[in-house]
Formats: C-alpha cells, sequence, structure tokens
C-alpha cells in the first residue's frame, strides 16, 4: 500500500519544510564551527530554548515587514540558538553569527 503525503502537495508546507531543512543543515554548520558535538547532551536545551525565541522572532519579524525567506529565517534561528547558548553560560563569538544588522535589531528589541 502507497500512502501519499498529502501534507506535500500543500505550498506552505512545502516551503516550510524547506525552510526547516536549511534550518538543520545551518544549525550543524554553526555547532561545527563552534566546535560543538551534535552528540553534546546541552543540545537539547539550547534548542528548545532557541525554538521559543525563534518563534516569537518569526512573529516579530512579519509584523516589522521583514521577508521570511529561508535566508531570513536561518539567520533568525542561528541568532536565536547563539542566545540559548551563551544563556546557559557558553560564550559565542559574534564573528560565528551571519551578518545581518534588521535582523540583530528585530532580535535585540524581540529578546529583551
Amino acid at each position: 500500500m502507497v500512502v501519499e503525503d498529502e501534507w506535500a502537495l500543500d505550498p506552505s508546507v512545502r516551503m516550510m519544510r524547506e525552510v526547516f531543512g536549511r534550518i538543520e543543515v545551518a544549525q550543524n554548520e554553526f555547532l561545527q564551527r563552534l566546535s560543538i558535538s551534535l552528540f553534546d547532551t546541552r543540545l537539547r536545551l539550547w534548542r528548545e530554548i532557541a525554538l521559543k525565541f525563534f518563534e516569537k522572532s518569526w512573529v516579530q519579524a512579519a509584523k516589522h515587514g521583514i521577508g521570511l525567506g529561508e535566508e531570513k529565517a536561518v539567520t533568525i534561528y542561528i541568532h536565536c540558538l547563539a542566545r540559548a547558548i551563551n544563556m546557559e553560560g557558553t560564550e559565542v563569538a559574534l564573528e560565528a553569527l551571519p551578518k545581518d544588522e534588521k535582523i540583530k535589531m528585530l532580535l535585540k528589541e524581540t529578546l529583551q
């Protein structure tokens, strides 16, 4: 029996799957640059915090008229993950973060 993925036919679902796929790749590259193992036990907490920050920031980005394409979503998520990592006591160098002044200002305002 072949089960079709009806959700895959919805363009918005396909777009979100692509966005989260890009986020996963970027997250792995980011952690590699920070020399953090994908098996680090702290990752679960960091990811949970980052997801909450990301959801809040995504809404605020839409309200501020910031286009929410794949690149912006990746940038927002990586900054949120870095914030979560910093909050838990591991320093993340600013050079490791994607450069986007609009996103930095948005997150500064959103994640106070």
